[in-house]
């Protein structure tokens, strides 16, 4: 699935990418710094050609008749069958808004927000919501892919922008019933998932409850709030020297570590992470793993070219919990140092020239760089 002739502009922008190296950090877009309108460019191309790539793809949905079996996925979903798969497709179009957002001055914000318009049609989404409608769809993408939407969703609401106003608009019955979705299930889920790949439960209500804070869902919020310290509240000693597996893009550990800096106060956190990481700060330890940044043996193996983005998703959630422990905390220099390794590790996959880590990577990056996440609405 190698996609050539599409990297020539694109190689010179970071780094020499089809056999990544250990490249100075200078070479690679630093977490909290702007980035040039050449990266900017970098990261949205690959989401502007894979949004509009029905194929190679792989679906998850449910057939039940000879009719389901017969639809591409551009008929099921008008706006979200590119790049490969549903959620990747969510996330594209939210990194896009994400780049437009923040760097409205970029050249290729014009192409962006053609692509968006074209996407984001009340007509489109109105398929996308019936599909959501009929029973046996009502667990599709659940709870990873209705993270990204209503992240997705959180950017538009937070763009004060005549066409993002509208994109807005059009998207809301998507978010509402998203948002019903998840407000029927997260009082089922007895028991959260932890893994290190989709179905990981506390990335995805830390972007839901990003996205409640957002949009003033106090109803969601608590919901939410209150799922974490029943479900997270008194965990201790967790087993991260088990962490990674092979095909993890995250750490179920971090993931709940920053989820919870979202619900608790500072001190409050700190004692809790102390109890939950007990070795989190040391050089050597039961967590020490978590501080290694990991090489990728296959770029071209759609599985194994998941440990790109975990390097990326541990570099942001070692961020958030940095960003929410006391300044004379003896954890954050450790952690500070574990975040630029992980960054730069992640970022040298990211332009690959294969379409197994292409369709997705640049949003984990993007949200790394931009701070996504980072500061509570």
């Amino acid at each position: 699935m190698k996609r050539s002739g599409r990297m020539a502009g694109i190689m010179v922008v970071m780094v020499s990418m089809m056999t990544p190296t250990k490249q100075a950090a200078a070479e690679h877009p630093v977490p909290g710094q702007p980035l040039t309108d050449e990266q900017v460019t970098a990261f949205a191309r690959l989401a502007l050609e894979g949004i509009q790539c029905e194929y190679p793809n792989k679906p998850s949905d449910v057939v039940t008749d000879a009719t389901d079996a017969a639809r591409s996925p551009r008929d099921m979903h008008p706006t979200f069958y590119g790049c490969f798969d549903w959620h990747s497709s969510v996330h594209g179009h939210w990194m896009l808004i994400r780049l437009a957002k923040c760097y409205p001055q970029t050249s290729v914000v014009p192409q962006i927000r053609d692509l968006l318009g074209r996407q984001l049609t009340a007509e489109k989404i109105a398929t996308e919501v019936a599909y959501f409608q009929l029973p046996h769809n009502h667990s599709f993408e659940r709870m990873y892919g209705w993270a990204w939407a209503l992240r997705l969703a959180a950017e538009l609401h937070t763009w004060d922008d005549p066409q993002a106003l509208q994109w807005a608009g059009n998207f809301r019955p998507l978010e509402t019933r998203i948002v019903e979705l998840t407000r029927g299930y997260l009082p089922r889920l007895t028991y959260p998932v932890r893994t290190g790949v989709h179905p990981d439960t506390a990335f995805a209500i830390a972007q839901i409850l990003d996205y409640a804070r957002t949009v003033r869902d106090e109803e969601l919020e608590q919901q939410v709030v209150t799922f974490c310290c029943q479900k997270y509240g008194s965990d201790h000693n967790y087993p991260a020297a088990f962490e990674p597996s092979g095909e993890d893009f995250f750490s179920a550990s971090l993931n709940e570590a920053d989820l919870m800096r979202r619900v608790l106060g500072e001190t409050q956190y700190a004692q809790w992470l102390a109890a939950f990481l007990p070795d989190l700060g040391r050089s050597e330890g039961r967590t020490s793993n978590l501080l290694q940044p990991l090489e990728v043996s296959d770029v071209t193996d759609g599985k194994l070219v998941h440990l790109a983005g975990l390097n990326l998703s541990r570099a942001w959630t070692q961020q958030g919990i940095l960003a929410a422990l006391p300044a004379d905390d003896r954890r954050r220099e450790v952690l500070a140092a574990s975040i630029r390794g992980h960054a730069n590790a992640g970022l040298a996959y990211v332009f690959s020239g294969h379409y197994e880590g292409e369709h997705w990577l640049a949003t984990f990056a993007v949200y790394l760089l931009s701070g996504s996440g980072l500061v509570a609405p």
